[in-house]
Parts: structure tokens; C-alpha cells; sequence
């Protein structure tokens, strides 16, 4: 399969696709922070409760994770430990290294986040399951491109 030159301009579809896929993120972090906002929480504290929920991580994941940089994730580990979200324990593997873990609350907190975010949710459950997997499909495709 052959890659698409770089200097050819995109086409139309390909432009509007785009655009679309910028509208859907757009609307989706505004749904994330709206409902973030209702637990008092801000967008990279929900997003790094979320993914606690997971399991615990070391800081450095998180840190890749949320796509900035490890003082930043302490930073937000402190004010959900302040909260009692979230929780410090060293690694099982290496106890040198610390992870963050979410509490209980905090794993009830980031439910309650996901259960939320009604802009990702309404418009796919007005496609089929073959829709929503084609879609999950396609997503999967483009990410690993």
C-alpha cells in the first residue's frame, strides 16, 4: 500500500474528515470538562483519575500518558491526595519507584466522570453495534498508522 505524497494538497473529503474529527475532539474535552467541573475537579485531574481506574501507574506513565511532564503529574497527584482521590504506594516491582493509585472515592469519583460525558456517549448509541465497531475499527486503524 502506497503512502500519499506529502506535496499534493489533501482533497476535499480528506479536509472535511479532518475537520470533523477536530469538531468531535472539540466537543468531547468541552463534555470532559464540563463534567470534570462538577466534581470540582480540573480536565488533567479527571483525565489522570481516569486513568487510574485502570490500575495504579508510576508518575513517569502518567506523565506520557497526559502528554506532559512529570512535575506536572505531581502536581496533580498532590491536589488528589490532598482530596483523598488518589493515593501514593511504592511499586510492587520496584519499591524505589513510587505509583498513584485511585482510592475508592477516587474510583467512584472517575466512574461518576465517565458516566457523564453524555457527548460521546448519545450520538453513538444512535449507531448499530456493526456502526459503532466499523467506527472502533477505523479509530483503531488510524491511531496505529
Amino acid at each position: 500500500m502506497s503512502t500519499p505524497s506529502r506535496t499534493h494538497p489533501p482533497d476535499a473529503l480528506t479536509m472535511e474528515v479532518v475537520e470533523l474529527i477536530g469538531d468531535v475532539v472539540s466537543r468531547f474535552y468541552a463534555d470532559y470538562e464540563k463534567a470534570a467541573g462538577e466534581h470540582t475537579l480540573t480536565g488533567p485531574q479527571a483525565r489522570l483519575l481516569s486513568l487510574l481506574l485502570l490500575g495504579p501507574l508510576p508518575m513517569r506513565k502518567l506523565a506520557q500518558k497526559l502528554k506532559c511532564e512529570p512535575s506536572n503529574v505531581t502536581g496533580i497527584v498532590d491536589r488528589l491526595e490532598s482530596r483523598g482521590l488518589v493515593e501514593r504506594r511504592p511499586d510492587p516491582a520496584d519499591r524505589r519507584v513510587k505509583v498513584a493509585a485511585a482510592t475508592e472515592e477516587g474510583r467512584q469519583v472517575a466512574r461518576h466522570l465517565r458516566e457523564g460525558l453524555h457527548f460521546a456517549r448519545e450520538p453513538l448509541a444512535g449507531l448499530s453495534e456493526e456502526e459503532r465497531r466499523s467506527l472502533r475499527d477505523l479509530l483503531r486503524r488510524m491511531l496505529a498508522g
